[in-house]
């Protein structure tokens, strides 16, 4: 499988598939609702993967999670199957696509599973169409890593600096939670970096550390770092030379250490308040 320009191992599909359509998927649900439902899952873990599928960050006063099997959620009466997928949209739950939208890929299927306008993701639904599917969901609003156009030269040059950025381009990590500031920190060297959800405080460290203030964005090792008003860092990234930049836009599963134009990367990381410093890497 191929998605945003990057090879993805069969292995690494088979556990996408599990978080995009778990076994047994969260519903968010109030007070009401859930006692039109029998809950029969227990407790079942939240786990990163699932989480950033669906969005769920925190729960909203009053609501609470169902956890339901494809076979529990069909053996309930449609009506109640109706609201159960139109309360998800409600409460913003993610992945909760239009029937319209889907019904030539997988069938009649996504109108019967409610009131026929919307519908959630089994794996029964997936059966044929999986590539297609999760391409669709990992590609959307997102743009494609551009690490096979950079320069031979250009990647020569930038191995002094940035050793490791080279291996990290155009790759998706294993699971949730490897972000931004472990990336900019491994393709320095840093070891392991990559595979660790990399908390503001030891990236601090490290850029007070490493790196020295103000850089020039085509060069190699300027850490770009944008700021809320409040002086958090909030995203990182590192040029390469040249005018690229590799970064990785967030801890989620489904998104990779890609590489885009300096400008790009700038466009996609803007946000209202944030205030973009740059850094350079010390050698």
């Amino acid at each position: 499988m191929r998605a945003l320009n990057i090879e993805v191992p069969d292995t690494l599909v088979d556990r996408w598939l599990e978080w995009f359509s778990p076994a047994v998927q969260p519903f968010l649900v109030d007070s009401g609702l859930a006692a039109s439902v029998t809950d029969h899952s227990g407790k079942v873990a939240l786990t990163d993967e699932v989480r950033d599928t669906y969005c769920l960050y925190g729960l909203a006063s009053g609501l609470r999670y169902l956890w339901l099997s494809e076979a529990q959620f069909m053996a309930l009466p449609r009506q109640t199957r109706a609201a159960l997928v139109r309360a998800q949209r409600t409460h913003d739950r993610e992945l909760v696509p239009s029937a319209k939208a889907w019904e030539s890929v997988v069938g009649d299927r996504v109108r019967e599973q409610g009131d026929g306008y919307r519908f959630v993701w089994w794996r029964s639904l997936l059966s044929g169409c999986e590539e297609e599917v999760l391409r669709d969901y990992i590609e959307d609003g997102r743009r494609a890593s551009r690490h096979d156009e950079v320069p031979e030269a250009v990647w020569n040059s930038a191995a002094r600096v940035v050793p490791d950025a080279r291996g990290l381009a155009g790759a998706f990590a294993e699971s949730s939670g490897p972000n931004c500031f472990g990336t900019v920190m491994a393709a320095t060297g840093v070891a392991n970096a990559d595979k660790v959800w990399m908390l503001r405080e030891p990236f601090e460290q490290w850029l007070s550390e490493k790196n020295r203030p103000h850089g020039d964005d085509a060069a190699p090792g300027t850490v770009l770092v944008w700021r809320s008003p409040d002086g958090l860092v909030q995203h990182a990234a590192i040029t390469v030379g040249d005018g690229w930049v590799l970064h990785k836009p967030s801890q989620g599963w489904m998104s990779p250490n890609k590489v885009l134009t300096v400008a790009e990367c700038k466009a996609s990381s803007r946000e209202v308040g944030r205030r973009l410093e740059r850094y350079t890497v010390l050698r």
